[in-house]
């Protein structure tokens, strides 16, 4: 979140009104239409309920800032793609509240889980707001020294979530091995539906190439590092289990997105023969 507030400027809120479609399209996706897909995926497949509610989770959870990365190797829209990272960021501040606390009521009072909602939105501003603007006033105010942290951050970012999801997995992998098999589906699926609903959308609102590339990734890739945060927080949930589907995500996500990012590359590069 430091690192997106490092690289935000205000020119890149200004796209909001220069393009608002491919915006709106994106949000759309990212706040509604996802975690809409993850409750009917996690319904048919009767996920338990501390699956279900990390798989709405991750739904629920802001754009990855990877995605940007994702963006330009698959020829899209940069500067779409950190307008809807830096959006859903501020966005989900107070989305994510709502909807776990719907998804936490829809499962029943059979299962020991409460969600304090006020603690949820509190860890939410100190852990996502506060480090954006933070990064902001750095990227602003000291923007060679921002530049050199960046590029530091940019490189420590990825595999700082692979050495989270292995952490995880090693802590729980007679659960994620046992469970792989149907919550490596539910997820693969639900990956599947986003990046489907993305382009969707990009038809829906007639955009470019390059936006409907951006929106497909936007929608299917969420901050999984995110999710296991609220997921294993003492404030909130405080349930490891609730993580798991997160530690699935984070690989199959990235597994899945970098096959789009490659057959886009062929596909251009065929164009350019």
């Amino acid at each position: 979140m430091f690192d997106l507030g490092l690289t935000l400027r205000p020119h890149d809120f200004r796209l909001i009104l220069q393009r608002p479609w491919p915006v709106l399209a994106g949000l759309i996706g990212q706040i509604v239409l996802l975690p809409l897909i993850a409750w009917g995926v996690g319904t048919i497949f009767h996920l338990t309920p501390f699956f279900f509610l990390g798989i709405m989770l991750i739904a629920c959870s802001p754009g990855g800032s990877s995605s940007n990365v994702f963006s330009m190797l698959a020829r899209g829209d940069v500067a779409l793609s950190v307008t809807l990272t830096a959006c859903s960021s501020i966005i989900t501040l107070f989305t994510v509240p709502l909807i776990m606390a719907w998804a936490t009521s829809s499962i029943g009072t059979g299962t020991d889980v409460h969600l304090p909602v006020g603690n949820l939105l509190m860890q939410n501003i100190v852990l996502m707001a506060v480090p954006i603007l933070i990064g902001l006033f750095v990227g602003l105010k000291w923007q060679h020294a921002a530049q050199h942290i960046h590029n530091v951050l940019k490189k420590a970012a990825f595999p700082a979530l692979i050495l989270l999801a292995t952490v995880f997995f090693i802590q729980h992998r007679e659960t994620i091995i046992r469970e792989f098999t149907t919550l490596g589906l539910t997820i693969t699926i639900l990956i599947l539906l986003a990046m489907g609903g993305g382009a969707l959308l990009s038809l829906i609102f007639r955009l470019t190439g390059a936006e409907r590339r951006t929106i497909v990734i936007e929608v299917g890739m969420q901050n999984a590092a995110q999710a296991i945060t609220v997921a294993c927080s003492p404030l909130v949930f405080n349930n490891e289990t609730i993580a798991i589907p997160a530690i699935i995500y984070a690989l199959m996500m990235n597994i899945l997105l970098l096959i789009y990012v490659g057959i886009n590359q062929k596909k251009e590069g065929e164009r350019g023969k």
